[in-house]
């Protein structure tokens, strides 16, 4: 039978050689270019360098302001899976001492440290990407998302009003003391770090988990009288600590900074040992959120001291940290998707039907007879492939 269905996913081979390989030995079974670490790239800073490519792709201008809203949220969420299965398989050995090195020739500790040094720049750059670029071209586009600070006096009426009635009472605000150990923070759970001194004036540190039930963007209904917004969005973690007063009453809260903690969930199943693979499966992914500590985001206005509150309950280090500037995890910004507004989107993709196979009155068999068809998907319709089945 000729029906045939092609992905056509081809990945191209790279050979790439370096001007300072040794040269090559015709009494050599194998090719010293093959044992030169230079001729091998990363696979973990090529992966850094895809997601560079996410991107670009939110920094070009022949995307509409919604699908450019999405890479952004696209790059962290890859960078999230990045420290939650790679990072940590790194940490992993590293603290077990593996001596092994890749063929790369950089050991888990080197790679750990170029992946800091590359992405720095790049974090900056996301952030720089919507606080200067995107944020802006959607405000001229009516889709506003605002910091509190920002919001007029009728909005922050609205957003407090939304707090009393529907974020306070899911709130669970956790005090730290002696008679109060450090909370468990949950994978890529966002939270807010509280500063305050009791009635003794002493000071005390508390962790205020932001409800991941609620939109992370609280939509707003009224808007400025001077602008040109149909769409205003808060942030509702500031939200939460514009009115963090009143889960604190008779104490003086001095501040409050956002910070977010990503674990290692990547599973490891022996197969040939595990007596039951579903139970074993159930059990792993469980286990997933009690993971250690991979990595730490802190706003960038945290001092230090509270920022060596967490890493101290945390057990990080200085270099496990990164420090945001803006809000943090823009991934939320895939909420945006949702809005009606088809012209700030791309066109939705009409997958084609090959004309040999929409055309014509014989069935699929007779057609398959007189060529073979080629199916492109997602490009093409996947249709066919049931009328087949």
């Amino acid at each position: 039978m000729k029906y045939q269905i092609a992905n056509m996913l081809a990945q191209p081979k790279i050979l790439a050689m370096s001007k300072s390989s040794p040269p090559t030995s015709n009494t050599s079974n194998t090719s010293p270019a093959l044992d030169y670490h230079q001729n091998y790239i990363s696979r973990d800073l090529s992966w850094i360098e895809f997601n560079r490519r996410v991107l670009q792709e939110a920094q070009s201008n022949y995307h509409p302001p919604l699908e450019r809203a999405k890479f952004l949220a696209i790059f962290i969420t890859n960078l999230d899976e990045f420290f939650m299965i790679r990072v940590s398989g790194l940490q992993e050995q590293v603290l077990a001492q593996v001596a092994d090195v890749p063929p790369d020739g950089h050991t888990a500790a080197q790679t750990l440290d170029l992946i800091r040094k590359e992405l720095g720049p790049l974090l900056l750059e996301h952030s720089q990407t919507w606080e200067q670029d995107i944020k802006p071209l959607l405000a001229t586009q009516g889709v506003c998302v605002l910091n509190f600070s920002e919001l007029n006096a009728e909005q922050q009426q609205t957003a407090n009003d939304y707090f009393k009635r529907t974020i306070f009472p899911v709130l669970t605000p956790l005090v730290v003391d002696p008679g109060h150990p450090f909370p468990h923070i949950s994978n890529l759970s966002l939270s807010l770090a509280v500063v305050m001194n009791d009635e003794k004036k002493r000071p005390r540190f508390a962790r205020v988990k932001v409800p991941p039930s609620l939109p992370r963007l609280l939509p707003l209904t009224h808007c400025a009288d001077d602008s040109h917004c149909t769409r205003c969005f808060v942030w509702l973690d500031q939200v939460i600590a514009a009115n963090i007063g009143t889960l604190f009453p008779g104490v003086n809260v001095k501040a409050t900074y956002a910070f977010r903690v990503t674990r290692d969930t990547d599973i490891e199943i022996q197969v040939d040992e595990a007596d039951d693979l579903l139970m074993t499966i159930e059990r792993q992914v469980q286990d997933r959120r009690f993971g250690s500590v991979v990595r730490l985001e802190i706003a960038d206005n945290m001092p230090d001291d509270v920022r060596d509150i967490l890493l101290r309950n945390l057990s990080l280090e200085v270099a496990d940290v990164t420090r945001v500037r803006g809000p943090l995890d823009l991934s939320n910004l895939m909420e945006l998707m949702r809005l009606p507004y088809p012209e700030l989107k791309d066109a939705p993709l009409q997958p084609r039907v090959p004309g040999i196979l929409k055309n014509g009155t014989d069935n699929i068999f007779e057609r398959i007879k007189k060529r073979d068809i080629w199916l492109h998907h997602p490009y093409d319709s996947f249709t066919p492939v049931v009328d087949f089945i």
